[in-house]
Parts: C-alpha cells; sequence; structure tokens
C-alpha cells in the first residue's frame, strides 16, 4: 500500500509530507484549495507525463517521493527483483522535474526510464477518476474492464501481440511475393545467362594467352620471313654476315702480340658480341624448327575466342569483365533463391502465428463469456442501489466478421444499459444521461475494484452527479472497499466524507506575497466540523454539527 509521500515545490504545494494508512481516506477540502493536486503528484512519481509547468512558480524543481509497502504485492517484489531493484525496505519511486522540462524517475535509488515507473505503478495503485465517466462510452474501455474483471490482462495482451505478428508476417510474405512474376522472369534469365557463362568456362588468364597464341599463328608467314632474314644476315649470308665479320675482326686484333688496353677490352667486347650473335641464331632455328603453323589450330582458336567476344558483346562489357558478371549474376540468383525460401518459411510462420492467435484468442473468449454474465449481474445490482431502479446492465459480445485475426480477439465488447424500467437495452452513449453514466461508471468501478489485485484504489471525484440516498450508499460501497486494502478518495459529497476511516483535509495558506496548498489529518471533532460545513456551508450550526456526529458514528458503528 502506499505508505508515505513527499511533495516539494509542485504547483502550488511549496513542502508536504503525508503518512497514508490502511483503509478508506477521504480527501475533501475548500473548492480550489487542490484537493486533487496530491493525487496528480502521485501520478507523476507513477510515470504520468509532465511540462516546466508543474514546477512552482520560483523554484528551480519538483520533487515527488512515494513509499510503498509491498508487503501484500508480490508481484510488485517479483518486478523489482527481475531488473535487481529490490531492496529489504519499502519501494520508493522518486520523480525530479526541472523548471527547464528534464525530467529524472528513480526506483530504490536508482535512475529509471518513465516506462519503468508507469510499468511498476500498475501493480502498485488503481486509479480511477471522473474522466473515466467519458471513456465509458468507447467499446475499447468495454472490452478492456471485462478483460480486467476477468483477470485475463496479460491473454488479451498475448492475442494482441499475436495478431500484430501475424500482420507484421503478412505484409512481409506480401512483399516478397507482390512482384513474384517479376521475380520468377528474372530468375529464368538469370539462369539462362548462368548458363552460357557456365558453359564457356573460361579460364583464368585464358583469354589473354588465346590472343596472343592467335597473334601469332596469324603473323607466321612473315615471322618465319623474318627469322630467315636475320638468320641470314647473322650467319648464312655468303656475301658477308655478321658472325664472319665478327670473327675476321677478332683474327686482326690478335695478330698482335702486344695490345694496349684499349684494344683489349675491345677484344673482349667483339668476342662477347660473337657468343651472344651465336646464340641468337640457335634460337631462331629452334624457334623456327618446332614452330608449327597449323592452320586448324588457327580456325579453333579463332571459333574460341569470337565465342568469348561475342558473349561479351552480348552483356554489353569488355571480355575481361566476363568473370565478373558471372560472380554478379550467381549472386543475384541467389538472392531470388534465398526470397523464395524465406517466402516458404514466412508462409509457414504465417500459419503457424494464425494457431497460436486462434488458440489464445478462443482460450480469452471463453473467459468473457464466463464473465460477461457475471460482471453484468453485479453492476446491475450496484445500479439498483445507487438509485436506478428497475434499470438493466447487459454485456454483448458479438463475433467478428474480420478474416484476420484481430488484436481485440474474437468478439467485440460493449455494455448496454436500460435506465428505466420497460426501456430496451441501448449503448451507452445513446441513453445515458450524465448523472446516469456517473452512477453506472461508479458501478462498474466499484465491481471490478474487487476483483483487482492491486491494494491501493484512488477514486478521484468519481461520484460527481450522484447526491441524496445515493451518496450514502456510494460512500458505503468505497468503505467496503477500504476494508479489504487501502483506498483514497477525493470527494465534495458528506455522505462519502462520512464513511472514511481517515480524513485528510487539503486548505490553502495564505501569506503576504502567495498562497500555498497544505493538508492535515483531521481528528474525530475536526472531522465533525468538517462534514458539518461539508453539509451547510461556511457557517456551522448546531443542527449541522449534530447531523455530522449522527453520520460519522453511524459509518463507525
Amino acid at each position: 500500500m502506499l505508505a508515505h509521500l513527499s511533495v516539494h515545490n509542485y504547483a502550488i504545494v511549496e513542502h508536504l509530507d503525508l503518512e497514508l494508512a490502511r483503509g478508506m481516506s477521504v480527501i475533501t477540502g475548500e473548492t480550489g484549495a487542490g484537493k486533487s493536486i496530491m493525487l496528480d503528484a502521485l501520478g507523476l512519481a507513477l510515470g504520468d507525463r509532465a511540462d516546466s509547468g508543474v514546477v512552482r512558480p520560483g523554484a528551480d524543481k519538483a520533487d515527488i517521493l512515494a513509499s510503498f509497502d509491498l508487503d501484500d504485492i508480490p508481484e510488485a517484489r517479483t518486478w523489482l527483483s527481475e531488473r535487481d531493484l529490490d531492496n529489504d525496505g519499502p519501494c520508493i519511486l522518486r520523480r525530479v522535474i526541472t523548471s527547464e522540462g528534464r525530467s529524472r524517475g528513480y526506483i530504490n535509488g536508482s535512475p529509471c526510464p518513465l516506462g519503468d515507473l508507469k510499468a511498476l505503478g500498475e501493480l502498485l495503485i488503481d486509479i480511477h477518476s471522473q474522466h473515466e465517466h467519458q471513456s465509458l462510452l468507447k467499446p475499447d474501455t468495454h472490452r478492456r474492464l471485462l478483460d480486467e474483471y476477468t483477470g485475463s490482462q496479460e491473454l488479451a495482451r498475448q492475442v494482441q501481440l499475436a495478431a500484430q505478428r501475424w500482420r507484421q508476417t503478412r505484409q512481409e510474405l506480401q512483399r516478397l511475393t507482390s512482384t513474384s512474376d517479376e521475380q520468377r522472369a528474372r530468375h529464368q534469365l538469370l539462369s539462362y545467362q548462368l548458363e552460357e557463362l557456365e558453359n564457356l568456362t573460361l579460364g583464368d588468364n585464358e583469354l589473354e594467352q588465346l590472343e596472343q597464341e592467335h597473334k601469332t599463328l596469324s603473323n607466321a608467314e612473315q615471322l618465319l620471313g623474318a627469322c630467315r632474314q636475320v638468320l641470314d644476315l647473322c650467319s648464312e649470308s655468303d656475301a658477308g654476315n655478321v658472325l664472319s665479320a665478327l670473327t675476321a675482326s677478332l683474327n686482326r686484333l690478335s695478330a698482335f702480340s702486344s695490345q694496349p688496353g684499349a684494344l683489349g677490352e675491345a677484344s673482349n667486347l667483339l668476342a662477347s658480341a660473337q657468343i651472344q650473335v651465336e646464340e641468337a641464331v640457335g634460337e631462331l632455328n629452334r624457334f623456327i624448327d618446332h614452330f608449327d603453323a597449323d592452320p586448324q589450330r588457327q580456325q579453333i582458336l579463332e571459333e574460341r575466342l569470337d565465342a568469348i567476344y561475342t558473349l561479351a558483346r552480348k552483356h554489353r562489357i569488355q571480355p575481361t569483365e566476363l568473370g565478373e558478371l558471372q560472380q554478379r549474376l550467381l549472386e543475384e540468383l541467389e538472392g531470388l533463391n534465398a526470397d523464395d525460401q524465406a517466402s516458404e518459411r514466412l508462409g509457414e510462420e504465417l500459419a503457424a502465428y494464425a494457431r497460436h492467435y486462434q488458440e489464445k484468442a478462443s482460450e480469452l473468449s471463453e473467459l468473457r463469456q464466463q464473465a460477461a454474465t457475471l460482471l453484468s449481474a453485479a453492476v446491475q445490482d450496484e445500479m439498483q442501489s445507487l438509485g436506478m431502479p428497475g434499470g438493466r446492465f447487459s454485456i454483448q459480445l458479438q463475433g467478428s466478421n474480420a478474416e484476420e485475426p484481430q488484436p481485440y480477439g474474437l468478439e467485440q465488447v460493449e455494455f448496454l444499459v436500460s435506465a428505466n424500467p420497460g426501456q430496451p437495452l441501448k449503448s451507452l452513449a445513446k441513453v445515458a444521461s450524465g448523472g446516469e453514466l456517473s452512477r453506472i461508471s461508479l458501478a462498474i468501478q466499484v465491481i471490478t475494484a474487487q476483483t483487482s489485485r492491486v491494494p491501493t484504489l484512488v477514486f478521484d471525484e468519481v461520484d460527481v452527479g450522484i447526491g441524496g440516498p445515493t451518496a450514502e450508499v456510494v460512500g458505503q460501497l468505497l468503505r467496503r472497499l477500504g476494508e479489504r486494502g487501502q483506498v483514497l478518495t477525493v470527494t465534495h459529497l458528506p455522505q462519502v466524507a462520512a464513511q472514511g476511516h481517515n480524513h485528510l483535509f487539503v486548505h490553502k495558506q495564505r501569506g503576504s506575497e502567495e498562497t500555498r496548498t497544505a493538508v492535515a489529518t483531521l481528528d474525530t471533532p475536526q472531522r465533525i466540523e468538517e462534514v458539518a460545513r461539508m453539509l451547510g456551508g461556511v457557517d456551522l450550526t448546531e443542527e449541522s454539527l449534530q447531523h455530522a456526529r449522527k453520520m460519522v458514528a453511524s459509518a463507525q458503528s
């Protein structure tokens, strides 16, 4: 339960420390005193959105701290333990908002995102406000309340998640299959092109070797003629050749027994030239002896080169780029094959998600069917006691015609009401007046709160539009809830205020320069005076005091 609330520099609250007890605590005060401020501050500690406007003028920041006793909330302890945020003492939620609009949240002293504050807060407190009267006109609220009544919020979340996964998977599958005709055509083309390239079996450096060999064969006659001319010039011409000239030159120089240094060097160079020319002549002879000017081989080379050049022209690339092209086409084809495999896998996943959705949604539908009758009867009974004798209440479960999984399950949920005897059941938006809607809303909230596992319930002026004997019944209902846990109720009705186990009075403290909100815990005499004020206005009379004493005593008896 909520054990302590500390508020600093929030709105018109400079400093507020509240110790809160079990049972029903009523919160009353003058109009404009800020009865709901402390609950608004509590909402911030539980992760509500805020802006810099909540900081008290002149202050740097607003600081709100809420302390909870978790003895009766094992789910909250488990939540904290899973995130290594638990401790031995109370659970402390803190929210700090700066005047610049920055916000920070803490759980047991550790910084945390606001989403964690909100998630933990939902396990600690259940807040009902007068704004729920309007949300009660929406079918989404009807479905949520019914699921909360059955305790199947987690199952409803699983149904929603299963529908979401199914829809996401279907969208991905549609994306892959929407271009299936185009992909099949592309797949066919790639397969054909790859087959051509694979049949070509172009080897590494093969093109360069083929072109060189073909060039050699194409110039065979010119090449052989040139080789024979060189041989003739070097060694075979009777009219004179290089080797003969070198030999004669060496013989003439060697005739001198003593040669100057320069002549000796010249002789050596001529001898070296003679050796090199003889080696060149040998190489030329070997080339001529082994040269095969085979016309058939040349034709084979030309056909092979023509096949390579033709395929390159077909793809509008250079012949040297054919290997790279083959690799690119192969990767693209593998990608298309992967898409085919992904489509098959997604199809299987889609069917699995559909089965999972149907299983969970059917389980949820069964729980809703069982709970709808019970909740309808319980709310209808409360309507009688809340000043709507003969009123009827029913929960309609209408199967959905949608062919695909819906996040809300297999049926739409709608609350139907007949406020007066003899009138047909119709939707709340069509038949309920403001006062009737308030009472119906309160009846639903009281009933659903009885099944809540959250030990602290907050009712923020849910009794708007209610008065007379009905107000006393409302107070009794809230007191009954307070006996099983903790109830905080902001009210303007003396009949409700008299029923509280504890009474908090919100009032303004006016200084010379500013006005502050303060909260006092009232003892029994003070409670009687406050209830009397609520009954008769500012001027207390003995009659209003006597009436207030009777109301407070009756509630506690």
